[in-house]
């Protein structure tokens, strides 16, 4: 083993020397992340495999570099202080700082805190700052307290939330505490997102206050926060916080409103959203919203009111939307999603809505093909091979992969059996004529 590690080392200088950096990764590689890294050989020999693999990352390639920084955190906490020498180095390559700073990070050192910490106080590189942050972000617990000195510092205060914005523990939430009442809207929206992973007691109240912020993107930030605390639905009143935001006067509150309405997963927060979506005063960006809002929560009162607000909306792109999105539903409300659809698509076939815009649009109809066959009901099979017969060739088109995505088989077979009738329109014999040969 000694002979086969004492090769390896050899083989290594020899690439150095003729600066051949890939073979000297791989061989940097097999003896500092090979089963016997810890042999005492190559353990004897580290400050020298220092020396090796740092010269990669002053002088190779952007994927070199990126491949040689694993070997780098296995080489243990004698490769901190010559990452910091470079991190510090103002005249150094801006990608070496960068892969120094990043680097620093996966240690999880204290000592490594420090020089991160002025870079981010002191440097002017935005993008350097940022990996630093990332950095500090990924060592977790034990960066804290210096985030926590950051954001006593008005110029470091933002990068510093949303540092600890990256670690997941509850030592994070009282220094973000600190600064929900910040003078900066983007520092109290930046904590309000924060805080709002955690399922703390001192968190919702804050929550509730920054409902009512001046600033729409606090506000917005709240209202999805407290979205994601169904639990607290019945304590909160949330249904009726959120009702009230559905007609706020930033339409991104609105918007964020009906999202976590959706997700209080009840008939009286899917009426408040139907409310909105037949209101000929709800802009259509937030009619889209409430559509999608509507389908997530699956509930029959939920794709009940989609079905209705097809009926009583006047937009094309509404009427495509509400059919889109009930193709996208999950069981087990699938077979209710494809009745609704079925019935529309009877209805627009039979002109039995009267005068509905929709009978003339194939958007519409190629969207109702399509959803059917996303979701895979059996039932649609004879509705869909009716649409083969349809004018448009789109429609036609959407209907045939529609068809494939059910049951082939079965599908196949009734289209053969159709293909000799004689009773059938031409346009229809025609279209399953186009089916059977695209099969």
């Amino acid at each position: 083993m000694v002979s086969n590690i004492n090769q390896l080392l050899v083989q290594a200088q020899t690439a150095y020397n003729a600066a051949d950096w890939s073979s000297l990764i791989q061989y940097l590689q097999q003896l500092i992340l090979g089963a016997d890294s810890q042999h005492p050989e190559i353990v004897k020999n580290r400050e020298y495999l220092l020396k090796l693999t740092l010269s990669i990352l002053e002088v190779g390639d952007f994927q070199q570099r990126w491949e040689i920084t694993k070997v780098l955190t296995n080489l243990g906490n004698i490769a901190i202080p010559p990452l910091i020498e470079i991190l510090e180095d103002e005249d150094a390559e801006e990608e070496l700082r960068w892969y120094a700073a990043r680097t620093l990070g996966e240690f999880q050192q204290p000592e490594a805190i420090a020089p991160l910490v002025e870079l981010l106080k002191t440097d002017e590189d935005e993008e350097l700052k940022a990996i630093a942050a990332t950095a500090l972000g990924q060592m977790g617990t034990v960066a804290i307290a210096a985030f926590s000195e950051l954001l006593l510092d008005e110029d470091t205060r933002l990068v510093a939330v949303r540092s600890l914005s990256c670690i997941p523990q509850t030592e994070t939430i009282t220094p973000l505490l600190s600064v929900v009442q910040d003078s900066q809207a983007i520092i109290r929206t930046a904590a309000i997102e924060a805080l709002s992973s955690f399922h703390d007691e001192r968190v919702a109240p804050i929550l509730l206050n920054a409902l009512d912020d001046i600033a729409a993107t606090v506000r917005r930030a709240a209202v999805l926060g407290l979205g994601f605390r169904p639990d607290l639905r019945e304590a909160l009143d949330l249904v009726k916080r959120f009702q009230l935001k559905l007609y706020d006067f930033n339409l991104d509150v609105c918007c964020a409103a009906a999202v976590s309405l959706s997700r209080m997963g009840c008939d009286e927060a899917a009426k408040h959203l139907f409310d909105l979506l037949i209101s000929p005063q709800t802009p259509i960006k937030l009619q889209l919203e409430t559509i999608r809002a509507l389908s997530w929560m699956e509930t029959p009162s939920s794709l009940e009111y989609l079905q209705i607000a097809f009926t009583q909306c006047t937009s094309e792109t509404l009427w495509q939307e509400i059919v889109t999105v009930l193709g996208r539903v999950q069981k087990p409300q699938t077979t209710q999603a494809a009745e609704i659809l079925l019935q529309i698509l009877r209805c627009l076939s039979c002109g039995t809505l009267t005068q509905h815009p929709a009978t003339e649009i194939a958007n519409v109809k190629s969207a109702i093909a399509l959803s059917l066959g996303q979701l895979g009901e059996i039932q649609a099979i004879e509705p869909l091979i009716l649409l083969l017969a349809d004018s448009n060739v789109s429609v036609r088109l959407h209907a045939i992969a529609a068809l494939k995505n059910l049951d082939g088989e079965a599908t196949h077979q009734k289209l053969q059996q159709l293909a000799n009738n004689a009773a059938l329109t031409p346009d229809l014999q025609q279209g399953i004529a186009i089916a059977l040969a695209e099969w």
